[in-house]
């Protein structure tokens, strides 16, 4: 059975209304030895726990999409096929525009959230730079089958999730799809095209979005193979007008340090919750020497740029928990690189998908002023708005309580 699939879900609450029922039943008429008996009480309790466990950890699984397998849960899955040198520009000296095109089929994804909002898709993607053979989701605006829209391209952002974490979770947890639809419709957000492809590749380590020649070419496949699918399968914007990149925790590292690197593939990058030393996912491949760790620094990689990057970063986060790191990279940043910091205070929550889902849509508001994505209707609405002494933890999450408000309730 699936990990995430409703008929484990029910067969594991059907296991824990019986773990609970056959020690009320039993207890007292369980006959033989007493160390038979004992030995039978305990097993009954140790069942018990058990399965509340496994309720519990599956439930806490389908709420965040930490895991979308038994193979990623087990640490047994690995979507590497090669990782050969590809070089500083992650190609390998390889004419991209030269690559026959990539014709993808696609099928509707199944799991929470997953039909919402018109429906995700999902394919097999082989990754012919990279060597990467995984899955991408992929679900298109309101407005990519109407027919007054048909020769128009629209603008792209790919989403990437934390570690461990699953394709699926923008969709199933964050909701963004489900967020964005109605904007959209509205005129209020761009119809971007949202793309989340897999990050977790390698059993048991976060790949830190980087290419480590002989392990994994993690960068290549996301800036790459990711996008060239994308722009010969839909009616995509070309890079880097037309492309941003999202994410949240180790995926906002990402997020930010695939921008910096790669301004002739991205315009613009939202960071949620993120870092800037690799060190802040410890089972980073990239915080495994000093080297890799100041390699994929993103502070250090915007210091380190002969020519500063022609990008915008968007940087939320709390004390000790992504703020510090997106004021440096704030300090540090020269023109045309533009960095906009929200302030999260820590009253509206901790580090997990509560605090995430509120901040999609100002994001997305501001995605669409930055990139100068034309919307459909209507003007786009500013990525702030006044708040007061009580705000939300919503509004505190999303950034559009005013800061002294914020401060106020911390």
């Amino acid at each position: 059975m699936s990990l995430t699939g409703t008929p484990f879900l029910c067969t594991l609450v059907v296991l824990s209304v019986a773990a609970l029922v056959v020690p009320l039943l039993l207890w007292s008429r369980i006959r033989g030895p007493r160390f038979l008996r004992a030995v039978a009480r305990a097993s009954m309790l140790l069942f018990a726990q058990g399965t509340a466990v496994a309720l519990v950890f599956t439930l806490v699984n389908n709420a965040n999409n930490l895991y979308d397998n038994w193979a990623d849960l087990l640490g047994t899955g690995d979507h590497v096929q090669q990782a050969a040198n590809l070089g500083t520009d992650g190609t390998g000296g390889i004419s991209l525009k030269r690559l026959p095109k990539v014709r993808q089929t696609f099928e509707p994804a199944t799991g929470p959230g997953m039909g919402a909002a018109g429906g995700v898709r999902v394919t097999q993607l082989k990754g012919r730079v990279s060597g990467v053979n995984a899955e991408v989701y992929v679900w298109l605006p309101p407005q990519y089958g109407e027919p007054a829209y048909r020769h128009r391209k629209f603008p792209v952002v790919e989403l990437l999730p934390g570690y461990p974490g699953s394709a699926k979770a923008w969709f199933g947890s964050l909701h963004a799809h489900e967020q964005l639809e109605p904007l959209m419709r509205d005129g209020q957000v761009a119809p971007f095209i949202l793309v989340a492809p897999r990050t977790n590749l390698l059993a048991g380590v976060d790949t830190g979005c980087a290419n480590i020649p002989g392990t994994v070419d993690a960068d290549t496949w996301l800036s790459v193979d990711v996008p060239k699918m994308v722009m010969d399968n839909f009616r995509a914007q070309a890079a880097p007008r037309g492309w941003a990149v999202a994410g949240y925790s180790a995926g906002a590292h990402c997020a930010t340090r695939l921008a910096i690197a790669h301004p002739d593939r991205y315009r613009a990058a939202v960071s949620m919750s993120g870092y800037n030393d690799p060190i802040g996912e410890r089972d980073s491949l990239t915080a495994q020497s000093r080297t890799l760790r100041s390699e994929n620094n993103p502070y250090l990689m915007l210091r380190r740029a002969p020519v500063p990057p022609r990008i915008a970063l968007y940087l939320s986060g709390q004390p000790h928990d992504g703020y510090e790191a997106a004021v440096a990279l704030e300090q540090s940043a020269k023109a045309p690189t533009t960095v906009h910091v929200v302030y999260i205070p820590k009253s509206a929550g901790g580090h997990n998908m509560a605090l995430w889902r509120p901040q999609v849509v100002p994001a997305f508001r501001w995605l669409t002023e930055e990139m100068g994505a034309r919307v459909t209707a209507g003007p786009a609405a500013p990525p702030r708005s006044p708040s007061t002494a009580g705000a939300t933890p919503a509004e505190l999450a999303s950034g559009t309580a005013s800061r002294a408000a914020a401060v106020r309730r911390r």
